[in-house]
């Protein structure tokens, strides 16, 4: 019989990127998906083969927020892994949603372990938390490592703290078999448009394309330890093989600004960004296609470059103190020592591929291709 898997947040990044690697293991890959007025599951179709996604992954309604439903699914499934990687996940977000942000992200994951404590499957089941390096928030130590101290500084990083030690707790008074798994920031093209890393993607392809006049940041001196999610699910599924559950921080060790991420999507077309002022002022300038006023786009193609665009010079990054958080959290980068000596694993993807994939996607998508 094949391994069965629970994935909460089953149609966000990771959850696609994990079924797909699940799937070609030869698992059973049960999700739960909330229910919308729309279909959701774009990036599941576009990641796992339609053959295997027919036999062996299925899809549940439900939401972490619904106690009686977590219970039941787990009782049904009876699942040998779960992945609890449900969140409101955005940091900004989380200061305007602080009450719903805690009840998915910190009561959701206590939801969880004690639906598995009920249903009498502690000795059976594997539980995968997601934790996050947003935990260090004011880091005390660079680079941070498994005991370097907490210091969250926005509502996502308290709900996550305490989904974090409430794994801890259950590990030790139950001896159940949970770990967290502290991510740091890890991306990839079917990252949620909204977050800085996609939004600048997205920006370049449309700027490069003469659709779009400039873009517009908060923090450009913030630096994150960037990898691909394609690599970081690995790392999930590596925990729960281990002997022993424990936490685990996975990160590539090495980080970059927001500003050097911009300066490299540009770059990949061959587009050398100029950058003037400092703090709020501070302005990126490139030579770029003009503006279309048809809507039709025409600029950047792969291989060719800008063969008879209209170009010009002018302001195509711009600094908005509307996108700066309540609360900073400047710099974060992880060491990834304990999961390399002990899972045997280590990012795959350079930070310069991560940008180069997710900015081709998004020029591919905006041609249709």
């Amino acid at each position: 019989m094949p391994k069965k898997a629970f994935i909460t947040g089953i149609t966000g990044q990771d959850g696609a990127y994990l079924t797909d690697l699940l799937l070609k293991k030869g698992y059973e890959v049960h999700g739960l998906m909330r229910r919308t007025s729309q279909f959701n599951t774009s990036r599941l179709e576009e990641l796992c083969a339609p053959e295997a996604a027919s036999e062996r992954l299925f899809l549940h309604y439900g939401d972490s927020t619904d106690s009686l439903n977590i219970t039941t699914l787990i009782e049904d499934i009876r699942p040998d892994e779960i992945y609890n990687l449900a969140a409101q996940s955005h940091v900004k977000v989380s200061f305007e949603m602080p009450i719903y942000t805690c009840d998915v992200d910190a009561l959701g994951t206590l939801r969880i372990l004690e639906a598995v404590r009920l249903a009498h499957l502690m000795d059976k089941t594997h539980i995968y938390q997601a934790s996050t390096s947003e935990l260090f928030g004011k880091v005390h130590e660079i680079p941070q490592t498994e005991k370097t101290p907490f210091h969250p500084r926005s509502p996502y990083g308290v709900a996550k703290l305490f989904a974090y030690w409430m794994t801890v707790n259950y590990r030790e008074s139950y001896g159940m078999f949970a770990s967290n798994g502290i991510l740091f920031n890890h991306e990839s093209p079917f990252r949620g448009e909204t977050f800085v890393t996609r939004k600048i993607t997205m920006a370049a392809a449309r700027i490069l394309n003469g659709l779009q006049d400039r873009l517009e940041l908060g923090n450009m001196d913030a630096k994150r330890d960037w990898g691909h999610a394609r690599d970081f699910v690995e790392a999930m599924w590596l925990i729960l093989q281990h002997d022993t559950p424990g936490d685990f921080i996975i990160a590539t060790g090495e980080q970059h600004s927001v500003r050097e991420f911009v300066t490299l999507a540009f770059e990949y077309a061959g587009v050398p960004i100029r950058w003037e002022g400092e703090g709020v002022n501070e302005v990126g300038i490139a030579c770029v296609p003009k503006v279309s006023e048809d809507g039709i786009p025409c600029g950047f193609i792969p291989g060719k470059g800008f063969e008879g665009v209209p170009m010009e010079e002018r302001v195509v990054v711009a600094v908005n103190p509307e996108f700066f958080r309540p609360a900073e959290v400047e710099t974060l980068l992880g060491n990834p020592a304990k999961s390399r000596d002990l899972l045997g694993w280590q990012a795959k993807t350079s930070f310069p591929q991560l940008v180069q994939e997710m900015l081709e996607y998004d020029l591919k998508k905006l041609s249709g291709k």
